[in-house]
């Protein structure tokens, strides 16, 4: 199989999932839980953010596990599976979701959003398998443009179900763009698990995998000292994913209750970033193989600051396009440039692992921001003062960069 081919395969993936994420959690449920499902009310952002935040409390607590033990027995591919299934069921079940049901809402955005990123864990270990390390930064570009052209697509067929408002001739609709999320994830994630095969290193002997994957947890926090710059670089990760993650999941929220869009101009809106997202997520890719990962994050987390403060004091709809375009800019850059610094700077040996606590320390910083910002907004009834916060979660992460050396760990 050609290294061109597998890489394409592997980044079709991150096309396929990005379907749960734009329609789930950035557009079409997030707004609908808001409005619908809890009536809206005002701790409508509160439970939203809740809810999320709770999902991520678990992935946070398994993650470790997760990639210590699939490190160990190869079955990276698996784990991959189950979680990915975990997210396609309970997206589609959340057809079923209707006026009131906000504890099945939020039970089902759980469990969701659980497979989403758990499965996370499994796939980003398959960089360092399918190329070199001076590409790591081009070919996790290469994933997240294609995710953006994903979202943008899985945007494109929803767009017809999500015209107009939320009347009662069109909520079916509106509740089947959930299922075509979960559709569009199950059909473009079939040739990953069909065509790539993972490198194999089995035991030669029968053992818990529990049991290994707590003792190489425990191993790797012991011995946290000889990982000190990649303990600088999740640390600084925890802080600006913090950021990010509260962005997506209220970006649609904030749209529609303080600047007034319509569903449709919501849809329109993500649609015009999604093509800077994917621009974005290219140039990076290849500026970060030139300059380096480090400094290419550097830039991209000083354009998130920008976003923050600008939302802050967006007054129109024009000035929100411009924003968004920006923290589109941002959002695959960062995020890409942060997953190939992340494989540049781990032991190969561990990587699985390694990528478990990259894993952790990203969702673990989710439990806050959004539950922070949630509860800013419903105690004061103002989006505006809850988004200037997020400001300060980048600067924060920024500053922390800068203590970062990018070199590769020498044991």
């Amino acid at each position: 199989m050609g290294n061109r081919f597998k890489i394409f395969i592997w980044t079709l993936f991150d096309f396929a999932n990005t379907s749960f994420s734009v329609l789930i959690l950035t557009t079409a449920y997030s707004v609908y839980f808001r409005e619908i499902v809890t009536g809206n009310s005002q701790i409508g952002d509160f439970l939203w953010g809740l809810a999320f935040s709770i999902s991520m409390f678990i992935v946070a607590f398994i993650s470790p596990f997760l990639g210590a033990i699939a490190d160990y027995g190869s079955n990276k591919k698996t784990f991959l599976l189950i979680f990915t299934l975990l997210c396609i069921v309970s997206t589609g079940l959340m057809f079923f979701v209707e006026r009131g049901d906000v504890l099945l809402g939020m039970i089902l955005l759980i469990l969701a959003n659980i497979g989403f990123e758990g499965g996370l864990v499994f796939y980003d270990a398959f960089l360092p398998e399918i190329t070199s390390e001076r590409s790591y930064g081009r070919v996790s570009g290469y994933g997240f443009a294609m995710g953006y052209v994903g979202s943008f697509i899985s945007l494109l067929v929803a767009f017809p179900f999500l015209k107009g408002e939320f009347t009662p001739e069109n909520m079916f609709n509106v509740r089947f763009t959930f299922v075509v999320a979960s559709l569009f994830f199950l059909v473009f994630s079939l040739p990953f698990f069909l065509i790539i095969k993972e490198k194999k290193n089995p035991s030669q002997e029968k053992v818990s995998y529990f049991k290994i994957g707590l003792e190489r947890v425990k191993s790797t926090f012991k011995n946290a000292t000889r990982y000190k710059n990649i303990g600088n670089f999740l640390l600084s990760y925890f802080i600006y994913a913090d950021g990010i993650n509260t962005v997506i999941i209220f970006a649609s929220i904030f749209a529609r209750h303080t600047l007034n869009f319509s569903l449709t101009e919501i849809l329109t809106f993500f649609l015009t970033v999604q093509s800077t997202a994917i621009l974005g997520s290219v140039v990076f890719g290849v500026i970060a193989d030139s300059i380096g990962q480090k400094k290419t994050l550097s830039i991209t987390l000083l354009m998130w600051v920008i976003t923050a403060i600008g939302a802050y004091f967006c007054v129109d709809k024009t000035s929100f396009y411009i924003i968004g375009f920006i923290a589109g800019s941002a959002m695959g850059s960062s995020q890409s440039t942060s997953r190939s610094l992340m494989s540049k700077i781990v032991p190969f040996e561990k990587k699985t692992e390694f990528f478990g606590f990259y894993s952790f320390f990203g969702k673990s910083s989710a439990i806050l921001g959004p539950l922070v910002f949630g509860f800013v907004s419903s105690l004061t009834g103002s989006q505006r003062i809850a988004v200037i916060s997020v400001a300060l979660f980048f600067i924060a992460g920024l500053i922390l960069l800068q203590r970062v050396r990018e070199e590769k760990f020498q044991g």
